[in-house]
């Protein structure tokens, strides 16, 4: 009897270690997170997938090549620059986040990627599979490469959309854009589609604009006009970054100079409008600061303006 009772207890003690999450030093969490994999693809009846087999197949990834950018230069490096956006998805469809402008966006070094937040099996996507600038993939990542026993995010793993749990392989699609014309303007893209604005139209410059309330003036300002506004600056995040003049108006003064003391965004895209118009400006990165940024606001940033012109003075 005394046989039977051991017995029993060993095999409920054997259970329950098998049933507890995988530890980043469990010898088994390779062979865990390719069964994982393996299930997902055949659940999801997933077709095209191929596993990365740089350095001797060790990373786990599962890749597919979407749209295959050039191969005519060389392959990153972790030095060189990298710009993309990504939608991600944990596997038990819990956390499942699209393009936005918060998060699922990036444009910095290559060898960063993981210093940055993101998990370091995006980074070695990247590097091993994707390879060249323009190539849009999917990729599965492995959890040890994720996020791995710790999992990302605040509150309850049962929560949708605020916490990836622990040991979740990760299902990400990721366009990685060959310059930074096409990568702000899927920037701005997301935006309006993540707010769900509608009405703007895209300027020849590549800018977009859209009025809100026609301007009953007759003079519209022109590359040598002052004029008085109120405005508000923002990141695309939603967060202002210059709000002072928001309410009280504020001088410019185009004369002279043609305005070059000012954002093209500003010169180019307010010349034309008369007094009393509103329009709303989403700029992309060389409209703005380009690659040298200013006080308060980074390289590289898309930025909205919303205008009300007051007076003109030609």
């Amino acid at each position: 009897m005394m046989k039977q009772i051991s017995f029993t207890l060993l095999v409920l003690i054997t259970v329950g270690l098998l049933s507890c999450h995988k530890t980043a030093n469990d010898p088994n969490i390779t062979q865990y997170d390719n069964s994982n994999i393996q299930a997902y693809i055949k659940a999801n009846n997933l077709t095209g997938m191929v596993r990365d087999t740089t350095g001797g197949d060790t990373s786990g990834i599962y890749y597919q090549i979407l749209s295959q950018g050039s191969t005519a230069g060389a392959p990153f490096a972790y030095s060189d620059t990298v710009k993309y956006v990504f939608t991600l998805k944990s596997f038990d469809g819990k956390y499942n986040s699209v393009d936005s402008l918060t998060s699922n966006h990036y444009d910095s070094f290559l060898g960063h990627i993981n210093q940055n937040g993101y998990p370091i099996g995006l980074q070695l996507a990247i590097h091993n599979v994707i390879k060249h600038k323009g190539t849009r993939a999917r990729i599965l990542i492995p959890s040890r490469l994720a996020y791995g026993v710790n999992g990302y995010g605040s509150g309850s793993s049962s929560n949708v959309n605020t916490r990836i749990a622990g040991n979740q392989c990760l299902d990400y699609y990721i366009n990685v854009y060959s310059d930074q014309t096409l990568y702000d303007d899927q920037v701005i893209k997301n935006y309006m589609a993540t707010n769900s604005l509608t009405g703007f139209t895209k300027a020849a410059g590549g800018y977009y604009y859209k009025v809100s309330v026609p301007g009953t003036g007759t003079e519209p300002i022109s590359q040598y006009s002052a004029f008085t506004a109120t405005y508000t600056g923002l990141f695309l995040t939603g967060t202002a970054f210059d709000s002072n003049n928001a309410t009280t108006a504020t001088s410019f003064d185009f004369s002279g100079n043609g305005g070059s003391g000012y954002i093209s965004g500003v010169t180019q895209g307010l010349i034309g409008y008369t007094a009393g118009t509103a329009v709303t400006l989403l700029l992309p990165s060389r409209y703005g600061y380009g690659r040298t940024g200013t006080t308060g606001i980074s390289v590289n940033d898309c930025l909205r303006f919303d205008y009300t012109i007051a007076t003109i003075t030609n």
